[in-house]
């Protein structure tokens, strides 16, 4: 993610001499995606929440509602906010301070998946326009890094709000926007359910769920979101390397084959 990420001359070149033979160094295919663990209402005191691993890389994602203003421009709809914490003690690459530009990024990517592919009606989360609206904070906190924090934080967000559970609300005076909010809760309810796929290209090759030192040699990046109608609702290219429109189409296809077996963990995961 970035050029403090340091490897061996010999291990990059030992990565690239088994793409050359269709291998990789974990033995996995080229698309072959790690495994996938996903659990749900992970964190007790939250309205929702979820742990994804993928592979030795592991995402905690906490929902938190409250009662806030909307913002000036959008006075009928609710507000979602995405934040990532890159603790130390997910990896050594990671530092204490203030959110680096790579937790900026991994925040950015799963709101913008999330965001595009209207995955929550907003206007449902406003109370009282103008005046009163849910507002709903999505916070992904990264428990270990071995790569592709990407797609496992879109996952952990998505299963997350699935699960999330929103209190009830008694209006007290709707000329004062008074509410009182109930014991009771009701299921946020989701329109859309979108999951994000990410390939990395090396030399010539390009793998989907890169672990870490395929990402730390890798020349680019793209993260697809898709949703279940199979509509492209967002992509981030990263890293200084090039695609051809060609490759660009093709990466689409097989990204979009891996979405579907990881659309089906998700929706497994989440309790009818």
């Amino acid at each position: 993610m970035g050029d403090k990420y340091i490897i061996s001359e010999i291990e990059k070149n030992h990565i690239q001499f088994l793409l050359e033979q269709k291998k990789r160094i974990d033995g996995r295919d080229l698309s072959k995606f790690r495994e996938v663990s996903i659990e749900t209402d992970y964190v007790q005191k939250a309205e929702g929440s979820a742990v994804v691993s993928l592979g030795d890389t592991k995402i905690i994602a906490g929902i938190k509602a409250i009662l806030g203003t909307p913002f000036p421009d959008t006075p009928n709809t609710g507000v979602i906010t995405t934040s990532a914490e890159l603790s130390p003690l997910a990896s050594s690459y990671f530092e204490s301070g203030p959110p680096s530009e790579h937790a900026i990024e991994l925040a950015r990517v799963t709101d913008r998946a999330i965001r595009e592919s209207h995955v929550i009606d907003l206007s449902k989360l406003c109370l009282f326009p103008g005046k009163s609206v849910w507002i709903l904070f999505i916070d992904l906190y990264v428990l270990n890094d071995d790569g592709n924090l990407f797609d496992a934080a879109v996952l952990a967000a998505m299963a997350a709000l699935a699960t999330t559970k929103i209190p009830k609300v008694k209006i007290i005076s709707e000329e004062n926007a008074e509410i009182e909010k109930l014991e009771e809760t009701e299921s946020l309810k989701i329109d859309h359910y979108v999951v994000s796929v990410t390939t990395n290209k090396i030399g010539n090759y390009n793998i989907i769920d890169s672990n870490r030192k395929e990402e730390n040699v890798s020349d680019a990046r793209i993260t697809f979101g898709f949703d279940e109608e199979d509509h492209i609702v967002s992509m981030q290219k990263g890293k200084l390397g090039v695609y051809s429109p060609d490759v660009i189409k093709t990466q689409v296809r097989e990204c979009l084959n891996v979405s579907k077996t990881l659309r089906k963990e998700l929706m497994k995961a989440i309790p009818k």
